[in-house]
């Protein structure tokens, strides 16, 4: 493994930061390479699955790490934390993070048009929750608000990118449209 010392530090800044980092910016803080910070956090990453810890690193897209609770102990650790923030998502709050996921980033009129009815306190509680958040503004007219989902969303769905959210449609085997002549 390596040095105790350096990886003592990588362990403290992922500890306290609440969002995943990028590997250069921890690099740089420890003022090292990004391959030498790479190499750490692979070998702390390993650490916590060889000794079966109770935390575990995460790796999202953009190269960029976050500590965690290794899912395993979500049981024990719900318990003692605040349950309100874990309460279950209703079946609005679950159409209206589908759509966001798959179309984003969307307007909230464009949610309210797939699903038919307002939709305002539904985008304001999964913000509130962390599970989506502003884009920016979109190049329509009235530059409505845009949304899109958060690094918490894939967290809390398991997913390492909006990648691995499951297809909205199966494959389905493309027929032969083209017509035979029939010779007789």
């Amino acid at each position: 493994m390596s040095d105790p010392t350096k990886t003592g530090m990588m362990e403290a800044m992922l500890f306290a930061n609440a969002e995943p980092v990028e590997t250069a910016r921890l690099a740089e803080a420890m003022r090292v390479e990004p391959a030498e910070a790479q190499q750490i956090l692979t070998e702390l990453q390993q650490h916590y699955d060889e000794t079966q810890s109770g935390l575990t690193l995460l790796h999202f897209d953009g190269d960029r790490w976050q500590m965690a609770t290794r899912p395993y102990y979500g049981e024990v650790v719900k318990r003692i934390l605040d349950t309100r923030r874990n309460a279950p998502l209703s079946a609005a709050a679950l159409e209206v993070l589908a759509i966001v996921a798959y179309n984003q980033p969307v307007s909230r009129s464009f949610i309210e048009q797939v699903r038919g009815v307002d939709s305002s306190s539904t985008v304001s509680k999964l913000m509130e929750r962390g599970l989506i958040e502003e884009a920016g503004r979109l190049d329509l007219p009235g530059k409505p608000v845009a949304f899109r989902v958060t690094d918490t969303f894939l967290r809390v769905f398991g997913l390492g990118s909006l990648a691995d959210l499951p297809p909205l449609h199966e494959e389905e085997p493309q027929e032969d449209t083209e017509e035979t002549e029939r010779v007789p």
